[in-house]
């Protein structure tokens, strides 16, 4: 029988085997699930319930940070407010009382950072793991006619994003592989550099600035595949063609040295931290400056597309002028290390 590898599993399997088992339909659902939507929106009347549930798999010091800011991410994407948190932490057998305060009271922070409330969740040691998993629901509410979807980018839009490649990446890297940077060469104040991006995985206040001005068609937290993961998904979910040139996709210096040295591609990497918005080409000046006032930098890397028959999805035009279409699944580099 065929093993899966790790990851996300393939799109073939999600829908023949997870998209149509969902129990009974209901009218309220507006969004369900689907290839690129990561989060179901529900109308409640004049507000929809926004909510995403994310597991935390590769990351094992930063796990509890992560879970929060990550599931919180994909709810404000879409222009909803996080408010509410339910966590899952599933320990593995040697797990300490150390271990269940360090997780939680990075919960905690994040959680007070963002400024939503743990509501509940569960807490158990598990046979079989060698490391945490956390498994994170975030829940938010907004407009009934203002949410966002991943599907919802248009031919004539141009593609924004903040911040740079690979910043959730840099951060598990420069944290979980530091004995193995340092025993490759790169610098200590470069590692300890990498380990603040930390601080820049949630998107929440750029999503929710572009939302709330109504400029952006479609949003996207890169997560698993990265940059190009998320750029396919949201071309994919929109049935358009995306076009993008890697000269333009911004890579900070500790991004290139560590992923350099670890052998993995940034583009590829865990991409939490960048948001990648879809925007009409008149509201471009308009969108990065709203980005520049709440202290976020962004910049144009591609344009969106009519596609024709066989064209929906994403390409990368690479510096050397070769052309690379992306595949609908872009399997996270991450994996590699494991």
């Amino acid at each position: 029988m065929t093993r899966l590898k790790p990851g996300k599993i393939s799109v073939d399997l999600l829908e023949k085997y997870v998209f149509p088992r969902i129990g009974v339909g209901h009218p309220a659902v507006r969004i369900g699930p689907s290839y690129g939507e990561d989060s179901a929106v529900i109308n409640m009347g004049g507000l929809v319930i926004v909510t995403h549930v994310d597991p935390i798999t590769a990351a094992g010091k930063l796990a509890g940070w992560l879970s929060v800011h990550i599931a919180s991410n994909d709810v404000a994407v879409t222009g909803a407010e996080p408010r509410w948190i339910l966590a899952t932490i599933l320990l593995p057998e040697n797990a300490t009382p150390d271990m269940v305060d360090e997780i939680t009271r990075q919960l905690d922070q994040a959680a007070r950072e963002i400024g939503v409330m743990i509501v509940g969740g569960h807490t158990e040691v598990t046979p079989g793991l060698d490391r945490p998993i956390l498994v994170t629901t975030a829940i938010g509410v907004t407009r009934s006619h203002g949410y966002v979807p991943t599907s919802g980018a248009k031919p004539g839009d141009v593609v924004i994003m903040t911040k740079s490649a690979a910043v959730e990446g840099t951060a598990v890297l420069s944290t979980d592989f530091e004995d193995e940077l340092v025993e490759r060469g790169v610098p200590r104040p470069i590692i300890e550099a990498g380990k603040e991006y930390l601080r820049m995985v949630s998107v929440v206040r750029e999503a929710l600035q572009l939302s709330g001005y109504g400029l952006a068609n479609s949003m996207h937290d890169p997560t698993e595949g990265g940059i190009l993961g998320g750029l396919s998904e949201v071309a994919h979910s929109s049935r358009v063609r995306i076009v993008v040139r890697e000269d333009a996709i911004p890579i900070s210096r500790e991004t290139r040295m560590i992923t350099r040295a670890l052998g993995v591609d940034p583009l590829r990497l865990l991409g939490s931290g960048s948001l990648l918005a879809t925007v009409p080409k008149d509201k471009e000046s308009e969108a990065i400056e709203v980005l520049r006032e709440a202290g976020v930098e962004a910049k144009v890397i591609g344009r969106v597309l009519e596609a024709a028959s066989g064209e929906v999805g994403a390409e990368l035009i690479r510096r050397d002028g070769g052309v690379e279409r992306l595949s609908k699944l872009v399997p996270d580099e991450i994996y590699k290390l494991f």
